[in-house]
């Protein structure tokens, strides 16, 4: 259930990360010239404790990418102003053997999906500047900055092709009527939505019968004004989303180096087979024969079957997520991501090679035990990718012809994104204890180089707590990394209240992330050990762990989560009767499941838009493959999986509610859609449990403004302080 803008597995329930995205991610838009002055006050830098007001002065790195002859990096830099309750996106180059970066784009607006023209003399940006989302350009050295498209709307993503003089961009087109004055022209002030079948909304918003379409149209780099005028709609009248929902990555769609042809990924289905179902497919489009071949059900099938020329081919199964097409430097091979088991979103992703010549396929990742993420080509021969590995994220190697997948980098760290050009390798790197910063990445020697310091001087004043890594045994004799976090200045012969962090996803890793919103280095400033385990169900760790969660939401993954904070809270430091419980989304269930289990051991709990009945759930989420695999089928099924899961519901165990809990939810989340969190909260309160519920009303399944992020953190730790660090006498008001 997880919705990630960054390179990380997407499934059903994580935590969304910001971006640079100007379309359908998350925006960072700005409404006029935005000041950003966010330097230490001196009270902040005498206490040096990291607070959330802190956080929002911190700049946020995005999007990057290496110019062609791989001696500069263009990022994307985001700043907020609180006080504004807004953020903007800034451009920034830096050549890769200096420390200082110059700004290219100003406060005006947000700048986002860049691209460097062939010769890296300039920068292709979105930004909305001109009162409409359209592509800018800017040269290296921050000057010449230019409109460059004129199109009618909003352009919400592009990709230019020099070699080929042709832009491919994404605008949202109407296929379908929807509301009521749609249907009925003479009712125009009606309100109502009609739907004959699902999907009826998706995330945060209602379907309104309106898609995302790829149009091509013809670009000339050396020409001068605003040259690109709309082009033709390769996907007219279908009712799909390229990119797809609720993701948006403007990474699914790719020219060929030649610029004759667009691969990109969709999910052409409609109604219950669309909300059942993962199978996105890899499309390739010729722009000069006008036509699209579906690489995937083309050549893809149960057995080996000849074509029609003849020829014996080895064909695979591909009914899951097929997606991020990149094609190799000559243009002969496509590289893609893909899931075997359809209607599994967290199933590992297999890195294959489809031959363009030959239509046939190759799995580069067969004998490797972890999915591959952020794929590239180096040359024709070698490929690079991010591999969740053991609770981190590291760059692998592996033979575009097939062969042993090598680990590039190793450390404690998580490598967020990777780019490359040439000989050069540029990526994003975060640890528990580090915001973002970009590294230069050396392939032979495996270093890693500090190439930007943008919150040196907020780090430089603030502490930060120890990061231990531990491995705990489980209850059927398994080991399991779990992350143990101190408060700075922690003293050993002095007693702390622990936190039990529950991560979401369900199957999403607790790596070395920098979280702007479940921050474990903040609730260590306020004084608590963060005990965050991989129970079952996190990647990284091998597809059988992974796997094990599907249909067992209340078995294993439950013991191990109190295994870990079990073996934690022996400590001598750990204050065993102060012990509280947060989580968000399959945290958020954890939390509202441990509740009715946990047999005394915590003093309070926080559940963030988590799942608490789960025959509501299956009637009122919107990808139903999720839950379908999850469950075991939906709550009339007969399958044995399926009685058990829905026999587990939380709901069920209300009755042994006697502990605090805290219940938050975004009024405008449909993924578990906030009524879960109403549910709980009444049956709390009937119960005669202190409960408080925060919903915010512009918010979905994550807090992203930042005047909301702070009314969040309030509450955390208010509620934190009052019933684990405090004594919990009352209600606070």
């Amino acid at each position: 259930m997880k919705k990630l803008f960054t390179f990380i597995a997407m499934g059903l329930m994580g935590a969304a990360g910001a971006g640079l995205a100007t379309g359908c991610g998350e925006k960072t838009e700005t409404a006029g010239p935005l000041e950003i002055a966010n330097a230490l006050t001196p009270e902040e830098i005498a206490a040096g404790v990291l607070t959330p007001e802190i956080m929002w002065k911190m700049g946020r790195i995005g999007e990057f990418a290496l110019s062609p002859d791989g001696t500069r990096v263009v990022y994307g830099r985001t700043d907020y102003n609180v006080g504004e309750n807004r953020g903007v996106t800034t451009l920034w180059v830096q050549e890769l053997d200096s420390t200082e970066a110059v700004r290219l784009t100003d406060y005006e607006a947000s700048a986002g999906n860049v691209v460097w023209s062939a010769d890296g003399s300039k920068v292709y940006f979105l930004s909305g500047r001109g009162g409409s989302s359209q592509v800018w350009s800017v040269a290296a050295d921050g000057t010449a900055l230019k409109q460059v498209s004129d199109i009618a709307g909003d352009v919400e993503y592009f990709g230019i092709s020099e070699a080929g003089g042709k832009m491919w961009y994404v605008q949202r087109v109407k296929v379908e009527n929807r509301t009521g004055s749609e249907v009925y022209p003479d009712l125009d002030k009606s309100g109502v939505k009609i739907y004959d079948d699902l999907m009826v909304r998706h995330w945060d918003r209602w379907t309104d019968g309106s898609h995302l379409h790829i149009f091509v149209t013809d670009f000339d780099s050396a020409a001068s004004g605003a040259t690109v005028a709309a082009g033709v709609d390769i996907m007219a009248g279908e009712p799909f989303d390229s990119p797809g929902e609720p993701y948006f990555d403007a990474a699914e769609i790719a020219w060929n180096n030649a610029g004759t042809q667009i691969a990109y990924t969709c999910k052409k289905l409609a109604g219950v087979d669309y909300a059942l179902s993962t199978d996105t497919d890899i499309y390739v489009y010729d722009l000069a024969a006008g036509t699209t071949v579906n690489i995937c059900k083309e050549y893809g099938g149960l057995d080996a079957e000849p074509r029609t020329d003849g020829i014996m081919v080895n064909r695979v199964v591909m009914p899951g997520y097929d997606r991020y097409p990149v094609w190799s430097p000559d243009d002969s091979r496509i590289a893609f991501r893909s899931m075997r088991r359809a209607g599994n979103e967290a199933d590992k992703e297999r890195l294959f090679v489809f031959d363009t010549a030959a239509k046939s396929f190759v799995d580069l990742t067969a004998d490797f035990d972890h999915s591959a993420t952020n794929v590239l080509w180096k040359d024709n021969e070698e490929m690079f990718f991010i591999a969740p590995y053991f609770g981190t994220y590291q760059v692998c190697r592996v033979p575009a012809a097939g062969g042993d997948v090598t680990l590039v980098t190793e450390g404690d760290h998580d490598i967020v994104a990777l780019s490359m050009a040439g000989s050069s390798a540029v990526v994003s790197l975060t640890k528990q204890d580090r915001a973002t910063e970009l590294y230069s990445l050396s392939t032979a020697s495996a270093r890693l180089f500090p190439l930007t310091n943008v919150n040196g001087d907020i780090f430089a004043n603030i502490k930060t707590g120890k990061v231990e890594k531990r491995w705990i045994e489980t209850t059927d004799g398994k080991q399991m990394l779990t992350w143990v976090v101190y408060p700075p200045d922690f003293d050993p012969t002095k007693k702390y209240p622990a936190l039990l962090y529950c991560e979401g996803g369900p199957q999403s890793t607790i790596s070395q992330m920098w979280s702007y919103r479940w921050n474990f280095q903040l609730m260590a400033a306020r004084g608590y050990i963060v005990v965050a385990p991989n129970r079952r169900g996190t990647p990284s760790f091998g597809q059988e762990w992974t796997d094990q969660i599907s249909g067992d939401y209340s078995g294993q993954n439950i013991r191990d989560l109190l295994s870990a904070i079990d073996e934690v809270a022996k400590e001598p430091f750990v204050d065993s009767e102060r012990l509280g419980c947060v989580g968000a989304s399959y945290g958020g269930y954890s939390a509202f499941y441990l509740a009715g289990v946990h047999e005394n051991r915590f003093k309070a709990f926080i559940a963030h838009c988590g799942i608490f009945n789960f025959e509501s759930m299956y009637g009122h989420t919107e990808e139903l493959f999720f839950v379908t695999n999850d469950y075991g089928g939906p709550y009339w099924s007969e399958n044995p999986t399926a009685v058990r899961s829905y026999a587990a519901s939380p709901h069920k165990l209300v009755k042994n509610w006697n502990t605090p809990i805290m219940i938050i939810t975004g009024l405008r989340d449909y993924r578990i859609p906030y009524t879960q969190s109403i549910e709980a909260h009444t049956a709390a309160r009937v119960m005669g449990i202190p409960s408080r519920l925060v919903a915010f009303d512009d918010e979905a399944h994550q807090v992203f403004q930042p005047q909301n992020n702070l009314v969040w953190n309030r509450e955390f730790f208010g509620w934190l302080d009052k019933y684990v660090a405090g004594d919990g006498s009352e209600l606070s008001k």
